[in-house]
């Protein structure tokens, strides 16, 4: 189901939690709703399924408005954050619960729980109650109740969140593996960046209340429209530099680099933005490692560059050494100018 949301605004008193947010969410995709905490991501979500109403602007669902219409006529599934089981029924009573409104026989609601739960590999625990299970567990059982419906859309809001990293990483890709092989439209909400760019087809950067970016995941970390985008999205972050126009130009120069039209930059205030992964070993800038740290595979070295403190990740097979002075150059690719006062991107 393709879901458009058109001029969506919410306010709470004087508070303007969701700002003339409009976008339209594909059939059958993963799209993750990303951005900081406070950002109206999941008072959207809630919008979306009608437990909040909107102040202004309007919903469809394929070409009809729902705007108005109540949670339980939305076709909708909803995964929350504290997964919200009975903790008096069993996993079986959990998932066959939504359809008991459906007036189905015990026995159709048992074989399609039975279906749901096989395909989110829970069959195994349908006599189990809540409190039995692992975090991961009651989130799988959270998941086969609200696709046992056969919802047209499936809302999930920071489902991952009281799960510990590895198994994090585990329901991430069950997740994704659940919706690629049911095709129910997902919308996810989190602050995740790395969640957010390793599970969805496409995300949905916020920032109070507004629709900042939107894109695919490598799209909006390759090509940000302004510097909040490339701050938000990256581990480690994105270095920031704040330079003079002439000593941007000399450095591209020495770079061998160039921009184009490189006149309109001046009399801005500059911010050189690099991604950590955009550094090379190369005789071009003179710089001094301050330290390095292990992060899995990678050494991540703090270097001294253009006399600010930045991260830098290298790969070499020569020894690098805290102390050790060395020169480097940078990559056509994890390198953007800002505005250094709107944020606006200028290269």
């Amino acid at each position: 189901m393709k879901v458009r949301l058109e001029n969506i605004s919410k306010s709470f008193g004087q508070n303007l939690a969701v700002d003339n947010f409009s976008a339209t969410l594909p059939d059958g995709k993963l799209i993750c709703l990303l951005g900081p905490s406070g950002c109206g991501k999941s008072t959207l979500l809630n919008i979306l399924c009608g437990i909040l109403e909107t102040s202004k602007g309007k919903i469809f669902f394929d070409d009809e408005e729902v705007t108005n219409l109540p949670p339980d006529q939305r076709g909708i599934g909803m995964v929350f954050q504290n997964y919200a089981l009975y903790p008096h029924m069993t996993v079986l009573d959990n998932i066959t619960f939504p359809l008991e409104v459906q007036k189905l026989s015990k026995k159709e609601r048992k074989e399609k729980a039975i279906e749901i739960a096989k395909l989110v590999h829970v069959d195994s625990l349908l006599s189990r109650y809540p409190g039995e299970l692992s975090g991961g567990q009651q989130q799988r059982v959270a998941i086969a109740r609200a696709l046992v419906k056969k919802p047209k859309l499936l809302l999930m809001d920071e489902p991952l969140s009281n799960l510990d990293a590895r198994l994090r990483l585990e329901m991430r890709e069950e997740i994704r593996r659940i919706q690629t092989e049911t095709k129910v439209t997902t919308i996810f909400v989190t602050h995740d960046q790395e969640e957010a760019m390793s599970i969805s087809d496409s995300i949905l950067l916020m920032k109070k209340g507004t629709l900042v970016q939107k894109g695919i995941c490598q799209e909006l970390y390759n090509q940000p429209n302004c510097q909040f985008v490339a701050d938000f999205l990256g581990n480690p972050p994105i270095n920031k530099i704040k330079i003079e126009y002439q000593q941007l130009k000399d450095i591209f120069n020495s770079l061998g680099k160039k921009i184009e039209n490189i006149e309109k930059l001046k009399n801005k205030d500059l911010t050189l933005a690099i991604r950590p992964e955009a550094f090379t070993l190369d005789k071009k800038i003179k710089a001094k490692i301050i330290s390095i740290s292990e992060m899995g595979k990678e050494e991540i070295l703090t270097i001294d560059f253009l006399t600010h403190r930045v991260r830098a990740i290298i790969n070499s097979d020569e020894e690098l050494q805290a102390g050790k002075e060395i020169y480097l150059g940078l990559k056509n690719k994890g390198i953007f100018i800002f505005d250094s006062n709107s944020g606006e991107r200028l290269f």
